[in-house]
């Protein structure tokens, strides 16, 4: 598969683009573990054209992390074509545009999945942007707005004109937000188009390598994107890969490899920000390395209170002596709110 002058290999699998998820110190791990792109958190187009401190830090990328790209979204064409150029100078591999949000308050003021109210300013602003940077441009929406709407196979077309590169597909309407199962039926339509010729990537409920090979085989998407199914779970590339390899299952990672992968993960964090917030961001991370295990409770309470690094890298490294005959076959971890 290739995004413009991208090569990916056959069946590539990226990491979705998540709020509050997919920082430098994620991505770090996700990479590791055989991710074949992965994406900033998304950016507001406003917080870039304000030199807005948030927003700015976010275009923090790492060679180590390529092919990476900056996801930016809004509802204005000027501030958007602007934030791709902001983003553009930070040196990705690919802009990608985000027409998939559903959270009120982002779909509420007509970005994100907001826009595919408004087609033709979706084709008018993808274009722009398009003719704007050098690199290339993809989307990542979803099937329509809701059951009454589901208007993707006419979008995909109109968007493949405004010249995007490639185009990801969440199998749910906005109206859905993360309820039900995704449906990848209209996905497979838009893949199997005559008159698509970009990369079409399904998004939506691959958790695990099983059901990543059954929405290759059924649905012939060049790509998948796996989101929530990672929170927690970095290696969930290295199963899936492995499993379209091979087609057998990996064990999941014992106690001790969980705090192995939390610690160079906390470390990472610490690196990247400094050890007050590379603390704090990782508390929604390190419990979750460790779900399922028996009497956690008081272990958890000090992975999400304790903010000294010895003491903290401490607490990681006594999880593998106390907990480490435990089995972790059933440890899933919990969904999330916020995969765009």
């Amino acid at each position: 598969m290739k995004i413009a002058d991208i090569e990916f290999p056959d069946k590539a699998v990226f990491l979705a683009p998540m709020e509050d998820v997919t920082d430098p110190s994620f991505r770090h791990m996700c990479k590791k573990f055989g991710a074949d792109a992965v994406y900033t958190e998304f950016i507001s187009s406003d917080g870039l054209i304000r030199d807005a401190a948030k927003s700015l830090a976010k275009l923090r990328i790492d060679d180590a992390e390529r092919p990476v790209g900056i996801q930016i979204y809004g509802h204005l064409i000027e501030p958007m074509v602007e934030a791709a150029k902001i983003a553009e100078a930070a040196h990705p591999d690919m802009i990608d545009i985000n027409f998939g949000c559903p959270m009120k308050k982002i779909a509420g003021r007509g970005a994100g999945s907001g826009m595919m109210r408004d087609v033709p300013l979706m084709v008018e602003m993808t274009r722009r942007i398009v003719e704007a940077v050098k690199l290339p441009v993809t989307v990542k929406t979803r099937l329509g707005w809701d059951d009454d709407n589901k208007n993707i196979e006419e979008i995909a077309l109109r968007l493949q004109d405004a010249g995007i590169a490639a185009l990801t597909i969440h199998g749910r309407t906005r109206a859905q937000l993360y309820k039900g199962e995704a449906d990848w039926t209209l996905i497979g339509k838009v893949k199997n188009n005559p008159l698509i010729k970009i990369p079409i990537i399904g998004n939506g409920d691959v958790d695990s390598g099983e059901k990543a090979r059954e929405m290759f085989d059924r649905y012939g998407v060049d790509g998948i994107m796996i989101g929530r199914a990672t929170y927690g779970r970095p290696w969930i590339f290295r199963e899936v890969k492995h499993f379209l390899q091979t087609g057998e299952a990996l064990p999941q990672p014992t106690v001790a490899e969980r705090v192995a992968i939390a610690t160079e993960h906390l470390a990472k964090s610490i690196e990247i920000k400094g050890e007050r917030v590379g603390i704090l961001e990782m508390r929604r991370h390190l419990t979750n390395y460790f779900k399922g295990l028996p009497d956690f409770k008081e272990t958890r309470m000090k992975l999400v209170t304790l903010n000294d690094p010895a003491e903290l890298f401490a607490t990681i490294a006594s999880i593998a002596d106390r907990w480490g005959d435990c089995d972790t076959s059933a440890a899933v971890p919990p969904p999330l709110s916020h995969d765009i």
